[in-house]
């Protein structure tokens, strides 16, 4: 039996590397998109502009929008709501796909897929078209990517529920750090020194590679030994092996509950739990189907949705809220606010660093925060209140140095309140969105913790297109 052979060894960590890049590929290209927002928005501009997509100067558009122009195409808001729309979509239909496709052709197709939208986006970096041919093919390439992005998420966190909960984490790190490398990426080609052209040309580069990368290390995976020794748990050849320890994956006769499990149901497995072991809970027996025959009764738990939900609501309702606001004013809002310093360079640099780079390394530590402490664990009313006051939030950014407006006025000009904003934005987003997380499998029995987990993915998802939705309205409000 494989519980009584040896595990072999990570060597040189090599499996760990993998997850942590697959991690990060799989919000490349939502990162990439939105911290590019300024780029697309030079393309859209209608103001003092041809159709061709250049300036009256003929300055070719950069990474960052020619000044007294505007975008009538709400690019910003339909980049958040196409990106998340695909999630929740996914999130529901996940049970029926991942049980037809198998896991390399979902993963593997998906990266191809991937790869070859983020080619296409940069290939278009050098292709003149007007404004709405442009915003048509993005916002195309946009559903399609996040599509794949969704499939790929959702296959990867399947298969991590074999392995140990470390490789979940790192996992999860690895996705927490593409905020950041989109925005070093951004910096860093403004900061080249080339042309506006050559510039986003090399940024949009940068995912294809880091796709590619993923690819590669996708491939290199089921050749390590401790990647093997765990994902044959997943397809054992041995029907008495399966027999013994996947009961679960046996499908139920009618009236009788299946326990869903984490590598074809699961879409995201994000409360790091390992599944559990049949000995663990009460079990009700019931006849299943082998096979065409009926064979001995197997032990399989009732799991309820409804009786889950009723425990975990309170947590639910946080990651809609925490997401909600977020998606909200984040990159719509907070990408239009502009530096009132004199310094052309920190004006230039402004958005890159004082919006993205900033939102994702306090996100990031806000998310770190609960490995340390989760406060409040035990008093969940003042939980509610906290996160609710992230409400207040939204008015305060509406009311910095947006340009174009035409009914709220500017109440905080200075760079600094701005700044001040986005670092409680960004952190408390990180820490809430992390403990929201963390508290959910703690209102529920251990047998139910993944499907707790499956619960608040989809509350996740869906607190993210109410966001994207909302954004709409309240670029209306300026």
């Amino acid at each position: 039996m494989m519980a009584s052979q040896g595990t072999p060894k990570d060597s040189f960590h090599c499996v760990a590397i993998i997850f942590f890049v697959l991690g990060l590929g799989t919000l490349l290209p939502w990162n990439f998109f939105i911290t590019a927002i300024p780029y697309f928005q030079s393309r859209l501009i209608v103001g003092n502009c041809s159709a061709d997509g250049e300036n009256e100067n003929g300055t070719v558009p950069g990474l960052e929008p020619f000044p007294g122009c505007t975008d009538d195409f709400n690019f910003s808001n339909w980049l958040a709501l196409l990106s998340q729309l695909p999630l929740l979509l996914f999130t529901l239909l996940n049970s029926l796909l991942y049980q037809c496709i198998p896991d390399k052709v979902r993963v593997q197709g998906s990266l191809f897929g991937i790869l070859f939208l983020f080619t296409l986006t940069a290939t278009l970096v050098r292709v003149k078209m007007p404004p709405q041919s442009f915003f048509s093919i993005t916002m195309a390439s946009v559903w399609f990517i996040n599509c794949f992005c969704a499939i790929l998420q959702g296959s990867l966190f399947g298969q991590l529920g074999s392995f140990p909960q470390k490789f979940s984490t790192l996992f999860l790190s690895g996705q927490g750090m593409a905020g950041t490398f989109a925005a070093i990426a951004m910096v860093l080609s403004m900061a080249s020194g080339v042309d506006a052209e050559t510039s986003a040309l090399s940024y949009f580069i940068t995912p294809c590679f880091g796709t590619f990368v993923s690819i590669i290390c996708y491939l290199v995976l089921p050749h390590q030994d401790f990647a093997r020794h765990y994902l044959t748990k997943r397809h054992p050849e041995d029907p008495g092996y399966e027999l013994e320890t996947k009961a679960g994956l046996l499908p139920p006769e009618e009236g009788a509950t299946a326990v869903p499990h984490s590598s074809q149901e699961e879409p995201l497995h994000m409360n790091n739990r390992k599944i559990f072991a049949p000995e663990q809970v009460e079990v009700k027996y019931s006849p299943k189907v082998m096979n065409g025959t009926k064979g001995e009764g197997l032990a399989t738990p009732e799991l309820s949705v409804v009786s889950v939900l009723r425990k975990i609501w309170q947590m639910a309702l946080c990651i809609v809220l925490v997401f909600a606001v977020t998606l909200s004013v984040f990159p719509a809002i907070t990408a239009s606010v502009t530096s009132v310093s004199e310094n052309k360079t920190w004006r230039k640099f402004f958005t890159p660093i004082c919006c993205f780079l900033l939102f994702n390394v306090m996100d990031w530590l806000g998310r770190s925060a609960t490995s340390y402490f989760l406060w409040p664990e035990k008093n969940l009313p003042m939980l509610h209140t906290m996160v609710g006051l992230r409400l207040l939030l939204i008015p305060l950014l509406l009311l910095c140095n947006i340009p174009q407006r035409s009914y709220l006025p500017v109440l905080f000009h200075q760079d600094a309140w701005f700044i001040l904003f986005m670092v409680v934005f960004s952190l408390s987003n990180g820490y809430f969105v992390s403990l929201s997380m963390c508290l959910a499998p703690k209102q529920v029995e251990p047998h139910e913790s993944e499907l707790a987990g499956a619960i608040m993915t989809f509350f996740l998802a869906l607190g993210l297109s109410c966001g994207a939705g909302l954004s709409f309205i309240l670029k209306a409000l300026l």
